[in-house]
């Protein structure tokens, strides 16, 4: 039949109605050419704007997610020489040693203590024994399942005295025994809170070691070549024409526990001088390095103090603790931090680093330290004598002064900064600059100083015993300012004993605030972790750094390449 409505006519059937596209195109051939110009420009912007909406809404539901892919080329200072967790010495070492090797136990990027090769673990109630439990898929890099066995093993090489490990004192006197295949205890002599921070020590499979002769230990070649439990490994190695390691090429350990980190490859540069290093990223010949600052940098607290330490074994005026006040008070530290460490520190009147929930005692930002610090001495009776150039109390005389420290720039340039603010109080001061070896031989393990401006690497536990107990003052102790008192030391064995939280923190705080109170340094700084990374890089946090390789915290989720894919399919 024919149905008509208005002025327009179209047919239907008893079986079939008209498609929607044909009544479309009938009713716009109706159109004059000037209205059909008009509705093709309308319908176009429509479609346009239908994918646009489309396309905006998709983006906003859409997550964006790591990939894989991409290389990271990091310069280093320093050549690696044992890339091994019982042997490893240098920065260089330590960087590769981090991302070959696992260890039941790893420093997570906010700082905490994780499992990595452990799938659990326990500790008793008296905090003696700890009872660790191993992933069923912690596997080496070769594919091999990682034992109790291979914990046992690494543990025992590493209180072998003919080994010479650098971490033995951490593992002197505790027990490691295989329960079964995958479970490990270990016992302690007493009780020790910051244990968990010694089982990131990278695990050995033994089957590859077990054979190797002491003497031969530090000479084979998987100290190049290493077979670990890490995020990474060892592709490819580069010498000069001197045999020395100029640069390593690891890539990402499908086998790794934690998963396979989003980079596919790390390629480390090696330099033997910080202005290569520096020029090296001028150039863009590598993409990262540490203790370099550019416009793309991170940053993160050092768990380390520099100081001068006061001896007064090597000088009796230091039993003095007007004399040991007035020097501490009359240093700018904010000075320091801004002229001479740029900004990349926290000045410190304490031996507590900042990031352990322990609050700093104060430092003066006054301009009248000097006046402050010969009004301390004046209050106790001393004088300043202008033709001797000294302050005198009866026959005592504050007249010259040694700082004794590292030939190293920073340090130099720190005891330089010193120098001037005790001669303006009226202490002459003297440097003398040593090799580090030298100074470590030499000066620090004899204790032959009377000021000695020097570092203190205190660790994320911020265990502070062998620093200030009474214990460790001579060798091998590192109570370098040979600081005695009775309560600290009772502190000090507590604070040890106290896993964390508010009771730990407030044992610490303690103990700062005493060991402040009394100058047997003068604090100065707690430095800046520095580190200058690609803006392309994802993923990096840093927790407080101990030692730069703690920078390869969570290395696995660094990336520089990303999808965008639906909720549903995010993990």
């Amino acid at each position: 039949m024919i149905l008509k409505q208005g002025n327009h006519r179209f047919a239907m059937t008893k079986h079939r109605t008209v498609p929607f596209i044909q009544r479309i195109d009938y009713y716009v051939s109706q159109l004059s050419l000037g209205d059909r110009f008009i509705f093709f420009v309308l319908a176009g912007a429509l479609i346009i704007f239908s994918f646009g909406a489309l396309f905006t809404l998709e983006k906003s539901l859409l997550v964006e997610i790591p990939a894989h892919g991409g290389t990271l080329t990091e310069g280093v200072l320093g050549s690696p020489r044992f890339v091994n967790p019982l042997l490893a010495i240098t920065d260089a070492d330590r960087d590769l040693t981090a991302l070959t090797y696992a260890g039941l136990m790893g420093l997570s990027p906010n700082g905490d203590i994780r499992e990595v090769l452990a799938e659990s673990y326990e500790i008793s109630e008296d905090g003696r024994e700890y009872t660790f439990v191993i992933k069923e898929d912690a596997v080496f890099s070769d594919g091999t399942s990682v034992t109790a066995g291979d914990v046992v093993f690494t543990i025992e090489k590493a209180q072998d005295p003919a080994i010479k490990s650098p971490v033995f004192t951490d593992w002197n006197g505790v027990i490691a025994e295989a329960v079964d295949s995958r479970t490990v205890r270990f016992t302690l002599q007493k009780p020790y809170a910051p244990f968990l921070e010694n089982l990131t020590l990278g695990i050995l499979p033994k089957r590859l070691w077990s054979d190797i002769f002491d003497e031969e230990f530090p000479f084979v070649n998987l100290q190049v070549i290493p077979v670990g439990a890490g995020p990474f490994v060892v592709k490819k190695v580069e010498r000069n024409s001197d045999g020395l390691i100029t640069s390593y090429k690891l890539s990402a350990n499908k086998h790794y526990v934690l998963g396979k980190p989003y980079l596919s490859n790390i390629k480390f540069v090696f330099f033997s001088r910080t202005a290569d290093l520096v020029g090296a990223i001028e150039k863009g010949l590598v993409d990262s390095a540490y203790g370099v600052s550019t416009q793309h940098t991170l940053t993160a607290p050092y768990a380390r103090i520099f100081g001068v330490f006061f001896n007064s074994n090597q000088n009796q005026l230091f039993t003095h603790i007007e004399v040991r006040k007035a020097l501490s008070v009359a240093v700018d530290r904010n000075g320091i931090v801004e002229n001479v460490l740029g900004g990349y520190a926290t000045a410190i009147m304490g031996p507590v680093p900042p990031g352990s929930g322990v609050k700093s005692t104060p430092v003066a930002h006054n301009t009248n330290l000097v006046t402050e610090a010969a009004n301390i001495l004046q209050s106790a009776g001393w004088t300043y004598n202008a033709d001797a150039r000294a302050w005198k109390k009866k026959d005592l005389s504050l007249q010259t002064l040694t700082i004794r420290t590292s030939n190293v720039p920073e340090l130099k340039a720190m005891a330089t900064a010193v120098k001037e603010n005790w001669e303006k109080l009226g202490v002459t001061t003297d440097i003398e600059l040593y090799e580090p070896g030298d100074l470590n031989q030499n000066v620090i393990r004899p204790r032959k100083y009377e000021a000695l401006l020097f570092g203190m690497v205190i660790g994320q536990s911020h265990d502070l015993y062998a620093f200030w107990h009474s214990a460790e003052r001579n060798d091998p102790g590192l109570n370098i300012a040979l600081y005695t008192n009775k309560n600290i030391d009772s502190l000090l064995e507590e604070v040890r004993a106290t896993n964390g939280g508010e009771d730990r923190i407030e044992v610490l705080q303690k103990i700062n605030d005493i060991i402040a109170d009394e100058y047997p340094a003068a604090f100065i700084q707690a430095p800046d972790f520095v580190y200058t990374v690609p803006e392309a890089l994802r993923g990096v946090l840093l927790p407080q750094i101990t030692t730069p390789a703690d920078r390869f915290a969570g290395v696995e989720k660094w990336h520089v390449t990303s999808d965008t894919v639906w909720p549903v399919f995010v993990k």
